[in-house]
């Protein structure tokens, strides 16, 4: 459509040539508004480099030596081409012995390979600290923390956040989970997803959905390994930019709610388009400065319709008394009530 302005312009009438000119100011406006606007909710740690995060991808830690390692008569599950399904049915094979020389000699593996038996990724990853369902602590680091008790739990949840929260941040996203597993109750375990690359600084990254898109992918594949472990099917509860990301995973998961806020966005026009058999929850408050930000998405720019907007389809949560962007898990507010409701299954 720009070329076809642009021939206009080049060899057309001048109200041509000035349409054709407005159309441009317009669409770098748009552009630019959409960049700005994102990164009032970017987080203050800086400019992102021009050609963005690196995306943390490929084997865990160690899957070299866990390839090469055929002390078991056989090849170990690849990490990355085995399902959940498959190492999960792998493990439950294996004596009690022979699970933990695995996790003695292949920490970093079995620490992180989505499938494994709760218990032998707490074991694997008791070096960072307990209740840790994953630790990879190359570059900015990726790290899973469960509050509650897996093994009893008859609910369980996944906190997906949004941008600057990586290794070095996960404690806020761990107040959220515990915040979040008070309104719940006993009976539900919540579990502190940092397990993708976030967009970090201001920049690019946030208006995209390049790191969304990678963020799926991992989303997708943890929530199989609940399933492959034998849990329940999972709220997932995405902030902001995670938004993102549980939109482009919803028709992948087979979570039972999808509960968003703060969100720019889910890269669809309305809940159909998702293709999940979740229920879909949405909240935004009005002093988030979300609500700046354009819900348009033009040439990779944007995320699409708000979620909270009544075309969407959307469940709108209340949220007038959430203070700020990031204050959506605050004890004592409607949203966090209506949160635990949720999670603990007494919401539907």
């Amino acid at each position: 459509m720009v070329g076809a302005v642009d021939a206009v312009g080049a060899g057309g009438s001048g109200a041509g040539r000035s349409g054709a000119r407005r159309f441009r100011t317009a669409l770098a406006h748009a552009v630019l508004t959409t960049l700005l606007a994102l990164s009032l909710v970017g987080g203050a740690a800086g400019w992102a480099s021009a050609s963005g995060e690196a995306v943390a991808g490929g084997p865990p830690p160690g899957t070299a030596a866990w390839r090469a390692d055929d002390s078991f008569g056989g090849r170990l599950p690849d990490p990355v081409t085995a399902s959940p399904a498959e190492v999960a049915a792998f493990f439950a094979g294996l004596s009690g012995p022979q699970r933990h020389r695995l996790v003695a000699a292949h920490p970093g593996v079995v620490g992180n390979l989505d499938g494994v038996p709760v218990a032998l990724r707490y074991e694997a990853n008791a070096a960072a600290g307990p209740h840790v369902l994953a630790y990879d602590p190359r570059g900015r680091g990726l790290v899973a923390r469960v509050v509650g008790d897996l093994d009893t739990a008859t609910h369980v949840a996944v906190v997906v956040p949004g941008s600057d929260i990586d290794l070095a941040s996960s404690a806020r996203l761990r107040r959220w989970a515990t915040d979040l597993r008070e309104a719940a109750g006993e009976e539900t375990a919540v579990i502190a997803w940092a397990g993708y690359t976030t967009p970090h600084g201001i920049g690019a990254d946030l208006a995209t959905g390049r790191l969304a898109e990678a963020g799926a992918k991992r989303l997708t594949r943890f929530t199989e390994g609940l399933d492959a472990a034998g849990l329940p099917a999972p709220a997932l509860f995405c902030h902001s930019y995670g938004s993102v990301v549980c939109g482009l995973a919803a028709s992948r998961t087979a979570a039972r709610d999808l509960v968003v806020m703060g969100s720019p966005g889910m890269r669809a026009d309305n809940v159909a388009a998702l293709r999940t058999g979740a229920h879909v929850w949405a909240a935004e408050s009005p002093h988030d400065l979300i609500t700046h930000v354009p819900h348009t998405e033009f040439l990779g720019l944007g995320h699409g319709p708000d979620p909270t907007s009544p075309g969407f389809g959307a469940t709108v949560l209340p949220a007038t008394d959430v203070p700020a962007h990031d204050a959506y898990f605050t004890p004592g507010t409607s949203t966090l009530t209506a949160f635990g409701a949720i999670a603990g299954g007494a919401l539907r």
